[in-house]
């Protein structure tokens, strides 16, 4: 581990470990025995000592010895035998961690022990001891942790542990724990303001210019670069939470048809029947939306309180994306406009993963047309199958509707007054790096790709077009070159150029137009329409910059999975065949889009792998979740079908308010009985695969169920 090699096993080596084995079944039976009897007498504790001499690991044997401590303390009055206790249990735990200077149970025994405040600790002998078990191992992140608690436990000041870790990477550059101890240290004093602390610039130069020497001086050494890695990450990130995109957004002019009666699900009207979705997208994951942390004010009538979900597969509560969803309750019988104002005030409420309170109010306001259905036009049935091909039933409906790129960003609130540095430090870093060039060295191509991506950000903020986007080009080359020169990361280095090509596409309104256009078919309002076919993309990115999209072609690259479209809440037709999906679990983003009507899933591997690797992170009989069960249990009668082997789908498709689906060429649609599940899961379907689907036996199970 750590670089360091094994040593093969020799004969006389597996005979010492069969006696030591069959002396620990021995010991640890004894020790078992007195544990379930309660026995805490010299003797039995003696065994566990022991036992602990030999296997440090046995956490029976620590637990006992808690429980004997405890037990045995309560006959004491003597503050001397207390101490004398607590002094021969802490020699037990000294034992058993030159033995193993990694044992879990030793350390925590050490920890417990301490905490339970029952005699003075010599603190000098605490430090000192771990001084001598960190020369072992320098690198033992349970003495790190171990020194943190001490830290704490005696109110030693953050400055002076940071001069600690300065002197253990003085003796050595490749101590991995005290870079990672002097992270933690660094953003306390730099969030307290310690005296010394105050700047930021000063600080993090400090630290660039130190870290620098440590990998010209090793740069095969991974230590450095991780450290590396954090001070880029909190040069080039705000301090503070702030909101990047919104739908829609300041300005923006929507119109919407409203009909009377009830529309059919598999038309397009019921897209937007009195539903209108509301994306915030932020530039980091927050929590805390909620109807008193955005404001929202309009003529318009909402039919219930507005209630704000974070668009993430996680359960943590935090999102870089949040929506909600007006429900208008107006009657109209002609044209009207309402203005709808939103604003988002400095909030104690919105906070990060850090605990950074969001501090960047803004305002704006946005517009609602409702058209009478006297006023609708004919709106799309879905009488024929959506064509993909432009040439098709799909015609270039010119620059009638421009597309609002520039309006999505609320670009005001992203400039910092100290950006100026940050972009001076990075630019310096990049030009070190450059020197450091090395056509085999993986750590000082990606790092410098990781520098150029993030100048590119900062020129974002009303800088050089040209500037960046030669930023990206470069960073593109570097991981072109990564995917060669460290092929068993190379899907890594392949979502990382996926992200970079998406920023260098979609970054300004002349190179992201040439991948857009406005698309209508016969008796349907227009859709905003992005291509982005062909361009060996595995990853999904700057989703925030797509948020107004309708209509979107993935299809033909190398897509794993979908994450990050659910932030598309007006996204109603979807390509991605072609891809390299292989399963359903893969594709569960999609299930919060509440507008999709159309989906091309052809041609991609879903079905064709035993291994799920996208399976815990959505709802699953694995994870236990709710509504995995309650959908188990619903279809668990339905007649010739395997449930059990298609639990994703069902998971899947009964979220889903599909007018379209195409699943062939994928492993799945050939199995028995999928069709039948799929037309049954979605009674709305029109199409299947271009063909009507045959709804005979699905509408007799579905009348069953619901009966």
């Amino acid at each position: 581990m750590h670089g360091r090699p094994r040593r093969p096993a020799k004969p006389e080596d597996d005979e010492a470990a069969s006696a030591k084995a069959a002396k620990l079944r021995d010991l640890q039976a004894q020790v078992l025995h007195n544990h379930h009897a309660r026995t805490y007498t010299k003797e039995s504790i003696g065994l566990s000592f022991k036992l602990l001499e030999t296997n440090p690991e046995a956490y029976t044997a620590w637990n006992y010895r808690k429980l004997a401590l405890q037990h045995n303390v309560k006959e004491l009055s003597d503050p001397q035998a207390i101490k004398s206790a607590i002094d021969d249990e802490l020699r037990v735990a000294e034992v058993a961690l030159r033995q193993n200077p990694k044992s879990y149970g030793a350390w925590y025994h050490r920890k417990w022990l301490l905490n339970q405040k029952l005699a003075p600790v010599d603190f000098k002998y605490e430090l000192g001891l771990l001084d001598k078990l960190l020369k072992v191992d320098a690198r033992n992140f349970h003495g790190w942790n171990y020194r943190r608690f001490l830290a704490r436990f005696m109110g030693l000041p953050d400055d002076e542990e940071l001069k600690y870790t300065m002197d253990k990477i003085s003796d050595n550059f490749s101590n991995y724990s005290a870079w990672h101890n002097r992270s933690i240290l660094l953003s306390n004093l730099l969030i307290q303001q310690s005296k010394g602390f105050e700047s930021k610039q000063k600080i993090f130069s400090e630290e660039f210019e130190l870290v620098t020497q440590a990998l010209f001086t090793d740069p095969s050494d991974q230590s450095g670069w991780f450290y590396h890695l954090w001070l880029l990450a909190q040069t080039s990130s705000p301090d503070n939470p702030q909101l990047i995109a919104s739908w829609p957004s300041n300005a923006a002019k929507l119109s919407f048809s409203f009909i009377k009666e009830k529309a059919e699900q598999h038309t397009l009207s019921s897209v937007w029947s009195r539903t209108v979705p509301i994306v915030l997208y932020f530039n980091e994951p927050v929590k805390g939306l909620n109807h008193s942390s955005v404001n929202l004010k309009s003529d318009l009538e909402f039919g219930k309180d507005i209630q704000w979900r974070p668009l993430t597969m996680a359960d943590s509560g935090y999102s870089k994306c949040w929506a909600t969803y007006l429900q208008i309750t107006n009657e109209c019988s002609s044209l009207q406009e309402y203005s709808v104002e939103m604003s988002i005030p400095c909030s104690d409420d919105i906070v990060s993963r850090s605990g950074s309170n969001y501090n960047c109010p803004v305002h704006f306001t946005f517009y609602i047309e409702l058209i009478s259905n006297n006023a609708a036009q004919g709106l799309d049935t879905f009488d024929k199958p959506v064509a993909w091909n432009c040439s098709d039933s799909f015609q270039s409906h010119g620059n009638r509707d421009p597309i609002p790129l520039d309006l999505l960003n609320i670009t005001s609130a992203l400039v910092e007054h100290d950006s100026d540095w940050h972009f001076e430090r990075l630019s310096e870093e990049i030009d070190l790096f450059r020197e450091l060039a090395d056509d085999n060295s993986k750590f000082g191509k990606l790092t410098l790709a990781r520098l150029l991506l993030a100048c590119a950000a900062i020129k974002s903020r009303g800088r050089s077009l040209i500037e960046r986007k030669g930023y990206c080009e470069e960073a593109l080359g570097l991981f072109t070159d990564l995917i060669h020169l460290d092929p068993s990361h190379k899907q890594y280095y392949e979502d990382e150029r996926s992200l970079a090509l998406m920023d260098k596409l979609t970054c300004d309104m002349e190179t992201f137009t040439k991948h857009c256009s406005v698309q209508v078919q016969p008796n349907s309002a227009p859709l905003h329409h992005v291509q982005f076919r062909r361009l060996s993309v595995t990853r999904i990115g700057f989703a925030e910059r797509l948020l107004w999209v309708q209509m979107l072609d993935l299809s033909h690259n190398s897509l794993r999975s979908v994450e990050g479209l659910e932030a598309l809440q007006r996204l109603v037709f979807l390509n991605i065949s072609n891809n390299q999906i292989s399963s359903f679990t893969a594709l569960e983003p999609l299930t919060k889009i509440i507008s999709l009507k159309v989906l091309d899933l052809s041609f991609n591997e879903i079905g064709a792998h035993s291994i799920d690797t996208a399976r815990y992170i959505c709802p699953s009989p694995f994870s236990h979740k709710t509504e995995a069960s309650e959908a188990f249990e619903e279809y668990q009668e339905v007649n010739n079908i395997n449930v059990t082997e298609y639990w994703d789908a069902i998971l899947f498709f009964r979220s889903l308010k599909l007018a379209q689906l195409d699943i062939r060429g994928n492993a799945v649609a050939s199995k028995d009985g999928f069709r039948t599940l799929v037309v049954t899961l979605i009674p709305c379907l029109k199409w299947f695969d271009g063909e009507v689907p045959l709804r005979s036996w699905a509408i007799l199970v579905v009348s069953r169920l619901t009966m």
